[in-house]
């Protein structure tokens, strides 16, 4: 059975995170390591951090996707924000050993000209410069919908970012539905087969998460726009045999759906009823 959580506010600390999971019938959730739109990060709260984790062992939760900044480009064309970038995956690695056996979700970044190849080798190493054996986090590259110069936009770029990790067992992928339909894989009309492509290209082994959304876009369209459950492009039907999909079925599966909190309550119980 698949876990189901939201994207919640971390401002209120984590077992408050973990308190609002259970009131919206949760047992996963997302949240950003830090200030989504810049670099601040609050102090470490390694008792909160623990109560969480208590919390969620007493209620049988699935592990959760944190999430790295927006700001976060390790391939970026200007080296102070890849300097930037690297410190802010290092941090949160780091912080994320108070909270071990969880997830590090990210996009890849923008090669900004550089091309492909140039922004793969500089992720990967960024990557091989912050994992450590001692790293308790898995780091999920997120599937990309292509827009720009996203790296990402296919399975076979995430791929070569992930041979050229020496750590590659720390590293795993998070799939985001909008994004992969946006990126031009027909999820709707052929999902055994997109599954299957990954599983040729990536591994499902290294499927650790979905990210599950609707989208505004046609397949293909390469621009990333998301919609509740049932009202974009993927369609409802399609939405539940994702949700449905037996090579799925252990995964936790997060909601980036434009809503509020009374939308992702609707929506996690839509999704349970998909479920039943």
């Amino acid at each position: 059975m698949p876990f189901i959580g939201s994207h919640l506010s971390s401002t209120k600390g984590y077992l408050a995170m973990g308190k609002t999971a259970i009131k919206m019938g949760e047992d996963t959730f997302a949240y950003f390591t830090r200030n989504p739109r810049g670099g601040s990060v609050k102090p470490l709260n390694v008792p909160d951090m623990q109560a969480l984790q208590a919390l969620m062992d007493e209620q049988g939760f699935g592990r959760l996707v944190a999430h790295a900044p927006y700001t976060m480009n390790l391939c970026a064309a200007k080296e102070d924000v890849r300097t930037f970038s690297r410190n802010v995956l290092k941090e949160d690695l780091e912080r994320l050993n108070a909270l071990p056996g969880h997830y590090l979700n990210f996009h890849p970044g923008s090669h900004v000209g550089q091309g492909a190849e140039a922004g793969i080798a500089l992720i990967a190493d960024a990557l091989n410069e912050a994992l450590t054996p001692d790293t308790k986090t898995t780091v999920l590259l997120e599937t990309m919908a292509g827009k720009g110069t996203e790296i990402g936009r296919s399975f076979e770029e995430l791929r070569a970012i992930i041979d050229r990790v020496e750590l590659s067992e720390k590293m795993g992928v998070c799939l985001d539905t909008c994004h992969v339909w946006d990126g031009g894989y027909d999820i709707v009309n052929d999902l055994d087969g997109v599954l299957t492509t990954f599983d040729k290209v990536i591994g499902l082994d290294r499927l650790k998460a979905i990210h599950f959304n609707d989208s505004l876009n046609v397949c293909g369209a390469h621009k990333d726009r998301h919609a509740r459950l049932g009202e974009g492009c993927i369609g409802a039907e399609a939405m539940k045999r994702v949700l449905r999909h037996p090579a799925l079925k252990d995964l936790p599966f997060v909601l980036e759906t434009p809503n509020d909190e009374a939308g992702y309550i609707r929506e996690v119980a839509l999704m349970r009823e998909w479920l039943a």
